[in-house]
């Protein structure tokens, strides 16, 4: 039974991945670049950090990636910040483990404001304290960095103490590195076979579905 559970934030706890990927086309459009949507969403849950070299030569990101990320920002803030929400069950789910006194922790490769400001969106900003952000690791995931990191600010927790909950492969790429189970959630677009693919041990469809598999997920046991 694990001791911790470590969350993932977009995708995972709140509804969010086609306005960062509509974000990010809006930017990179803006700086001569018309790339398709599909291609960028099957990007989120990288850290710009990992996700600019995907569409970018070494050059191009030199002359304009911090620029280019920037700009991102400033789009998803102004245009589609409004629209983002809660997945179903977010709170609940947070209320079962730490009635269950599990240790909880955020590890999301966005921004340190972005995070603060997505905790609020899913109503668990008085629930959940210990967290880390892109601004805590050297590479976003798929490199292990936040989750290491993560596991640092939790007491007395080694890796094989806890859980991952994710969206995305890079989600389960990066736990795996970091020695940590991962369960995995079909709301951020991702298929169960791909998400299985990556090593995700078991597959929900939103955390509503895990809250009410809870008793028979890995989160009650082995």
């Amino acid at each position: 039974m694990p001791k911790a559970v470590i969350f993932d934030v977009d995708g995972t706890l709140i509804d969010s991945v086609p306005q960062h990927a509509k974000a990010w086309q809006d930017a990179f459009r803006d700086f001569g670049h018309d790339i398709p949507f599909e291609d960028i969403r099957r990007q989120i849950g990288k850290g710009g950090d990992q996700l600019l070299p995907v569409f970018l030569s070494e050059d191009e990101l030199k002359e304009k990636g911090q620029a280019l990320e920037t700009h991102r920002s400033g789009i998803l803030k102004e245009r589609y910040l409004p629209t983002i929400r809660s997945l179903a069950g977010s709170r609940a789910l947070i209320e079962r483990l730490l009635a269950d006194g599990k240790q909880l922790a955020l590890a999301s490769s966005a921004k340190e404001d972005e995070l603060q400001t997505y905790k609020t969106i899913a109503h668990i900003e008085d629930l959940i304290g210990t967290e880390t952000s892109a601004d805590d690791a050297a590479h976003s995931k798929p490199h292990p960095d936040i989750f290491e990191a993560a596991l640092k600010r939790l007491s007395g927790i080694a890796a094989g103490d806890a859980v991952v909950v994710g969206d995305t492969p890079y989600d389960a790429e990066a736990a795996s590195r970091a020695g940590i189970r991962t369960i995995g959630v079909l709301s951020g677009g991702w298929s169960a076979e791909e998400l299985r693919q990556a090593g995700c041990i078991a597959v929900y469809d939103d955390p509503a579905d895990l809250l009410a598999q809870y008793d028979r997920s890995p989160l009650a046991g082995p």
